[in-house]
Formats: C-alpha cells, sequence, structure tokens
C-alpha cells in the first residue's frame, strides 16, 4: 500500500508502518459492523427484544469507529477500502459462525469475537504508541468503547457470582454452546 503524504510532524516512515495496521483495524471493525447486524437480526428467544435494540446501538458506534479509521488511513494519503471482496480476501479470521440461534448462545459467541477485536485493537495500539500518538489515542479511545460494549454483551451471561460461561472456551461455538446451557441463577 502506498501512502502519498504524511501529517506534519510524522515522517513517512511512520506512515508506511502504522498505516498496514489501521487497514487491518478498519478490516475488523467493518466485519464486526456486519456481524453485529447479522446477530441483531438471527437472535431470538427470552431476552430477544433488550438484545435486539443493544445490538443496534453497538453496531452504529462500531461504523462510526471504523469511518474514523478510515479517516486516518485517508489522512495518510492511503486509500481505505470499506469493498467486501477486500474484506474477505484480507482479512485473517473466519466468518461469524452462528446463524439464527438464541439470545445467550449470540451472546456467548459475541463475547469471543469482542475478545478478538479488543486484542487486536490493544496491539494495534502498542504498535502506534511508536510511530505515531494520535493514532494510538484514537485506537485507545475505539477499545475502551468495545471493552464497554463487551461488558453489556457479559452482564446477559454471567451468573451470580459475576462467573462467565464463556470463560474457558476458546471458539464462538464453544462460547455459544457453554452459554446456551449455562444457568445464570447459579
Amino acid at each position: 500500500m502506498q501512502y502519498s503524504f504524511h501529517p506534519a510532524g510524522l515522517k513517512q516512515s511512520d506512515v508506511e508502518e502504522i498505516g498496514p495496521v489501521l487497514h487491518d483495524r478498519l478490516r475488523a471493525l467493518l466485519d464486526l459492523a456486519m456481524t453485529l447486524k447479522h446477530i441483531h437480526w438471527n437472535v431470538i428467544g427470552p431476552g430477544f427484544i433488550a438484545v435486539h435494540e443493544m445490538l443496534d446501538e453497538h453496531e452504529a458506534e462500531v461504523r462510526l469507529m471504523a469511518d474514523a479509521v478510515a479517516e486516518r488511513i485517508a489522512t495518510f494519503g492511503g486509500i481505505p477500502s470499506g469493498l467486501p471482496g477486500h474484506l474477505v480476501r484480507e482479512r485473517s479470521w473466519d466468518d461469524y459462525s452462528l446463524g439464527r440461534a438464541v439470545v445467550a448462545a449470540h451472546l456467548g459467541a459475541l463475547d469471543k469475537v469482542y475478545d478478538g477485536v479488543i486484542e487486536d485493537h490493544r496491539s494495534a495500539i502498542a504498535k502506534a504508541e511508536k510511530h505515531d500518538p494520535v493514532t494510538a489515542d484514537l485506537l485507545t479511545g475505539q477499545t475502551g468503547r468495545l471493552e464497554l460494549y463487551q461488558w453489556f454483551v457479559r452482564a446477559h451471561l454471567a451468573n451470580t457470582s459475576g462467573d462467565l460461561p464463556t470463560a474457558d472456551v476458546d471458539t464462538e461455538l464453544d462460547a455459544a454452546t457453554a452459554a446456551a446451557v449455562a444457568d445464570p441463577m447459579e
């Protein structure tokens, strides 16, 4: 990827280092926004309306996060791409695993999705801090919001002791199964 210019105070080498990180975050945020909308459309069962409406808010803000990252890429003279083919071709993760499913199953899987996006945002922050505090600040603010949204998801999943049924599993499908069979009152 070529970056045709850079903001004052940054070297071209800084832009060349942080630009690919921003492209990866853009793909992740676009994918997350589409996944949130997919869950919104396919969640069923008790608690449906609360989760259905909660996910609309998450999706709207994640789209704004993607826009901010895309505009940062453009600030570097890069060409942000939100095209579906580019997203699928360049991403390093698989599609979301669930179709129609009960609230707990989707939230269990979504907890793992948030884990991945937040971990990768934190890694991007560490890289950005070496080259561009403005980009690091942008990603830090986004990470705080993503963590808040994950807390909202986890508040639906936790039992009265605060334990999460998704804590000891690694995959979306395992998290969906664990959350669907867990009793939140235990």
